[in-house]
């Protein structure tokens, strides 16, 4: 991973002391709100329903052990000992005190972290696939190119104060795992004549109006990555709406312009700069990729060791279940990916108790090279474990809570903190996702029903990604009282679409019978292997309409 110089200490340490200044200021009464508000939220500080919010950033979701133990310590030294994955792959303190937010960038920054352009109208942190560098379906490794847009966006001084947030997600692999087109810019890897660039999506986003990405460059050479991006946000920041908030994302610009048109204006942009200073030169292209070497891998045979594993697995039907869910295929023989999962019934999805922060710091020590990635699915990633430690490995994470066999299904949900917490939220999310986890608590069901994503956002800003769930749920308000919109068939992957939503909202408590009648329905009408998505978009909308409204 990508390790900081003494540049980059002494750029974070002085925008803490920075910082400092600011908030000292602002508690003094000598910084109004109206100018504190840009500071703060460029250092990733919101004001929620019940206490600030600090967002602090993981680029690309890769983390080592010892940041994670300075992030348990955090959350037991400045918080209510818990902290929450986010669907950008950073983490959230939810209860940090203003005055004390200075102390903790400090301490972050002690660990080569930070929470700048976590907030605010910036560019966000940069995400990608989280099997990225082990994926067996990997085009090329996107890391490195993660990191190359991480220094470029970061202190930018053209794009400091976009018209709005701005979202860039990269994909190495022919599974999109990173939700590309629901992006500001998605970049898929991509190889042409045994030369590497990429496919370049612009104008995706979800929220108040959800948009897929339009494609407008096919292939982009690698060496022209950042003067590229540089002209699309450069064309953005020029035309983007600032005069209407709700209307100011670049997805409104490329939907109003059209992509061919934003299309052309980006190439006019790119045409004056793109043999410029920005050019990456192939030392640049190999310095990053020299931050993102293997490990040390031992030598296995991949049959005998797949073999051996599978013995183990006949002889545990608990482990084989894990083994089938939370691990994935690995590039290298006698290697498996581990997600550690948390999400067991009961627990709000994406919360981590510090000690858990200290145990994934562990297990990361232990079984998987000292290094862990944080998933837009608001779980955790151990990617280099070696299969022969497999088993040990799901007995040390069943002990702290992380082995719920259940990624990739129902109860693997994604959802934002909601009502419970944020301020802009219309309804909430945790008792939502709480009361599923509980009416589809049978791991035999779930296994039955096969691979199947349900999101759900506390408002239309979507940061539970539910218009894209294949099963969606909205929180809204109507005259103070808290309902919940579905939405069905949406998906984030390659054929990325927008869920469609079911009809009127309903009450809380209703939720999870909805979903009941949903399920029976799919389980009735699924052909052979099918999974919902398939499904639904088989037999069509109407048939769960009609059964979810159906007189009585």
């Amino acid at each position: 991973m990508y390790v900081y110089d003494d540049y980059d200490r002494k750029l974070v340490t002085e925008r803490v002391a920075q910082f400092r200044d600011q908030t000292s200021r602002f508690l003094a009464g000598q910084l109004a709100e109206e100018e504190y508000l840009p500071l703060r939220l460029q250092n990733g500080l919101y004001i929620q329903r019940h206490a600030p919010m600090l967002r602090i950033a993981v680029p690309y979701g890769l983390i080592n052990s010892r940041q994670l133990r300075r992030l348990a310590r955090i959350t037991r030294d400045y918080d209510k000992n818990y902290a929450h994955f986010t669907t950008r792959q950073n983490l959230q303190l939810n209860w940090p005190k203003l005055e004390k937010v200075p102390d903790i960038l400090a301490e972050l920054a002690e660990v080569e972290m930070h929470a700048v352009q976590t907030s605010g109208n910036c560019i966000r942190n940069t995400t990608t696939d989280p099997f990225a560098g082990v994926a067996q379906d990997e085009i090329g490794d996107p890391r490195p190119y993660c990191e190359l847009i991480r220094q470029w966006s970061t202190f930018h001084p053209e794009f400091a104060f976009l018209p709005r947030k701005f979202k860039i997600a990269v994909s190495g692999s022919e599974t999109d795992r990173a939700a590309i087109q629901v992006h500001d810019i998605g970049l898929q890897l991509a190889r042409r004549d045994n030369q590497t660039g990429f496919r370049v999506f612009v104008g995706g986003g979800l929220g108040r109006t959800p948009v897929i990405a339009s494609e407008i460059n096919s292939f982009l050479p690698e060496k022209h990555l950042l003067s590229y991006l540089e002209a699309i946000v450069r064309v953005y920041n020029l035309l983007g709406r600032r005069d209407n908030k709700y209307k100011a994302r670049i997805k409104i610009l490329v939907r109003a312009m059209g992509p061919e048109k934003f299309a052309e204006k980006v190439n006019a942009e790119w045409e004056k700069t793109r043999d410029g200073v920005q050019q990456l030169t192939p030392e640049a292209i190999e310095w990053a990729h020299d931050f993102f070497t293997d490990p040390d891998y031992r030598a296995y045979n991949r049959e005998q060791s797949d073999a051996e594993l599978a013995l183990l697995a006949n002889d545990n039907k608990a482990f084989a279940r894990w083994l089938e869910r939370n691990t994935v295929p690995h590039k290298k023989p006698g290697y498996r990916a581990v997600t550690l999962s948390t999400k067991p019934t009961g627990v709000p999805p994406g919360d981590v108790t510090d000690s858990q922060l200290e145990a994934i710091a562990d297990l990361a020590e232990q079984f998987s090279f000292g290094e862990a990635r944080i998933t837009h699915e608001q779980n955790a990633v151990l990617s280099d474990v070696a299969q022969e430690s497999l088993f040990s490995l799901w007995e040390a994470a069943r002990a702290k809570g992380f082995a719920t066999p259940n990624i990739g299904t129902l109860t693997d949900i994604i959802c934002c903190p909601g009502g419970d917490y944020c301020a802009l939220a219309n309804a909430k999310s945790i008792p939502v996702a709480e009361a599923i986890q509980q009416r589809f608590d049978d791991m035999d069901y779930l296994y039955d029903l096969g691979d199947l994503s349900l999101n759900i956002s506390g408002c239309m800003n979507a940061c539970g990604h539910h218009h894209v769930g294949n099963i969606g749920i909205l929180g809204v308000d109507k005259k103070g009282e808290e309902y919940y919109q579905i939405q069905l068939g949406g998906d984030s992957g390659n054929d990325s679409k927008l869920g469609k939503v079911l009809g009127p909202s309903f009450f809380r408590e209703d939720v999870p019978d909805v979903i009941e009648k949903i399920l029976d329905l799919y389980i009735e009408k699924r052909q052979p292997e099918e999974l919902f998505a398939d499904t639904y978009h088989r037999i069509g909308h109407a048939p769960f309409k009609e059964r979810i409204y159906a007189a009585g």
